[in-house]
């Protein structure tokens, strides 16, 4: 069903932008205001033992919410914070920095199946109403050294605002051979989740 409450995206992804227009939300987008290396350094000083992906996901998707919803201007909004991250074998990978980065993610991930989580929170006036997360597999095609190099030009350093170094959107069908679960997680939200939620609250 369509959604008729205004939403606040705290995001300045342009592919979760995208998810959302093409799914009929009203909603604007607000860059959230929080340093997510800070909050990583953080939790991880303060724990003995790993964190799992998905609560990671989730505690730095309600921290992005969080950081607009506080903000008077964004009362009467329900304020949506997301944050995505893959890991392979309970490994967290950090977006690559370099071509050469991507390169060696990319390579690492050849031939591999990865999970992809998200984490989905939803505030208003500064207090969390809602939250969950979604698990994705993906599987990379076995590449060669030449077919990495190729793929690469052609993204360009574009790639790099993505976690995974591919976008589904665009040219990451060349290097995916298969997907398992919400399709729109890989793309950086996970849409079926958060329309259910909003479907029942309309």
């Amino acid at each position: 069903m369509f959604t008729h409450n205004t939403y606040v995206l705290a995001s300045s992804s342009r592919s979760r932008y995208n998810i959302l227009k093409n799914s009929g939300f009203n909603f604007i987008q607000v860059k959230p205001k929080c340093n997510e290396e800070e909050i990583k350094n953080k939790i991880k000083s303060n724990r003995s033992a790993t964190i799992k992906p998905s609560n990671l996901a989730k505690i730095l998707s309600l921290e992005k919410a969080l950081s607009v919803s506080k903000n008077e201007k964004y009362y009467d909004f329900n304020v949506i914070g997301c944050d995505t991250l893959i890991h392979l074998n309970n490994k967290i990978f950090d977006k690559a920095k370099s071509i050469k980065e991507a390169r060696l993610k990319i390579k690492l991930l050849s031939g591999k199946t990865h999970k992809i989580v998200s984490g989905l929170t939803i505030c208003k006036r500064g207090v969390k109403i809602w939250q969950c997360s979604t698990t994705t597999s993906v599987k990379i095609k076995k590449l060669k050294p030449s077919q990495i190099n190729m793929y690469l030009q052609k993204t360009g350093k574009q790639i790099l605002g993505s976690v995974g170094c591919y976008q589904v959107e665009s040219l990451g069908p060349n290097i995916v051979e298969d997907i398992s679960g919400d399709f729109f997680n890989v793309m950086g939200l996970p849409l079926f989740k958060l329309l259910k939620y909003t479907s029942a609250k309309e």
